[in-house]
C-alpha cells in the first residue's frame, strides 16, 4: 500500500465490481469524513467490498463503506459503517442521476485511495452483467493465461 509516483496512495480496492458489473464510467469523488476517520484511513484500513452510491436529495452518498474506529480516538470515534456524503459537483450528479433512472445502472465504489492529504473515492457508473457475461470473461481470462503459460515455455 505504498505510494506510487504520483502521490497517490491505495487504500482499498473493490476487485469484485469488475467481476459482477460492467463500468462504462468513472468519476473521482472526495468524501466528507471526520477527523478519527481520515486517521483510520491514513493507517490504510478501509473496506468497500459491500458498499454502493446512491443520491437523495441531489446529494450522493456512500452506504456501507466500513472505516474502523481509530485506537485513540476513544469518545472522538463514529459509526464504523455510517452514511457519508460524498463531494461532487451538481453537474455530475444530476448526469449520475439521470443514468440511475435507467434500467440496470448502478453507481458503485470501485477504489478509496489518498491524494496528497485529501481522501477520494473512484466511482464508478456499471451495469450489472449477465450469468453468461460472467462466465465469457472467466473463459477469455483462462485462455489468456494458458497462452501466457505456453509463451514463457517456448522462451526457455
Amino acid at each position: 500500500m505504498g505510494k506510487d509516483k504520483t502521490g497517490v496512495k491505495l487504500i482499498a480496492n473493490n476487485k469484485k465490481v469488475y467481476h459482477d458489473f460492467f463500468i462504462e464510467e468513472k468519476i473521482e469523488a472526495g468524501i466528507a469524513l471526520y477527523g478519527t476517520e481520515i486517521k483510520s484511513l491514513r493507517q490504510g484500513k478501509c473496506s468497500v467490498k459491500e458498499s454502493y452510491i446512491g443520491i437523495e436529495n441531489g446529494e450522493a452518498f456512500i452506504y456501507g463503506m466500513h472505516i474502523p474506529p481509530y485506537e485513540k480516538g476513544n469518545i472522538f470515534n463514529r459509526d464504523p459503517l455510517r452514511t457519508r456524503k460524498l463531494l461532487l459537483h451538481k453537474q455530475e450528479t444530476r448526469k449520475l442521476l439521470g443514468k440511475l433512472t435507467e434500467k440496470g445502472y448502478t453507481i458503485v465504489p470501485l477504489q478509496v485511495y489518498l491524494k496528497g492529504s485529501l481522501c477520494k473515492v473512484e466511482i464508478g457508473l456499471a451495469k450489472g452483467k449477465k450469468l453468461y457475461d460472467k462466465r465469457e470473461a472467466i473463459a477469455a481470462r483462462d485462455q489468456k493465461r494458458e497462452a501466457e503459460r505456453d509463451f514463457k515455455v517456448s522462451l526457455k
